[in-house]
Order: C-alpha cells, then structure tokens, then sequence
C-alpha cells in the first residue's frame, strides 16, 4: 500500500531502559534496566530475526510501545513526524530493510521499513 509522496512506512520493536522519556510500557509498569542492558536485549532480537523469526512476531511479543498490537506497524509517516535519529534511521532504509539498533528518547529500536 503506498502512501502519500515523501512518506514511509515502518515498523519498529522498542526496547525502554530506566532512561527513557517514559520508562513504563504496557508490558512492564516500571522499567528499570540500564540502557546497555536495553541494547543487549535489542542485539538478541536482532539475532533472532536474522536466523528467522519473523520481525512482527518479536515485536508483538517483545515490544515496549503501543504498536505492539500491530506488529510493531507504525503507519505511514513523513519529515518531523518522529524523533530526529529514527526518522533520519527510516529514511535511510530501503524497503523490507532492517535497521540496527537506533537510539532515541524512547528508548532503543529495530526498525523495519516497509514501504
């Protein structure tokens, strides 16, 4: 499905630590894990996903934000929308690539463009 010029599509699995803007999820009401331990979490996802498992599997299960319910499917989104290093992460992407580990306010993401 494509959406509007200048717009992308991604889907992201977000792993929180004690230093995010929000460290509370719907998995998790307080989030106390270093930001190191956050990464270490995010690289065994990673390894996860490149030895087979499905990216929205994970991020169903695993993900610390809201689209979780979806798949970690975020929609379309376009310049200023996200926060600077994961639109600029997104942007960067070619479809149906997949990012390394990005930081953000948020916390630290996988990100999946899909479109």
């Amino acid at each position: 499905c494509a959406g509007p010029p200048d717009t992308v599509r991604a889907s992201h699995l977000l792993v929180k630590h004690k230093d995010s803007r929000r460290p509370s999820s719907w998995r998790e009401e307080r989030i106390t894990r270093s930001k190191e331990e956050a990464l270490e979490i995010l690289n065994g996802y990673l390894s996860q996903i490149k030895g087979g498992t499905p990216f929205s599997d994970l991020a169903s299960q695993f993900s610390d934000c809201s689209s979780a319910k979806r798949g970690g499917d975020l929609g379309h989104f376009g310049p200023g929308q996200m926060q600077k290093p994961f639109e600029d992460a997104t942007f960067a992407l070619s479809v149906n690539e997949m990012s390394g580990p990005i930081s953000t306010d948020s916390g630290v993401h996988i990100i999946l463009r899909t479109a």
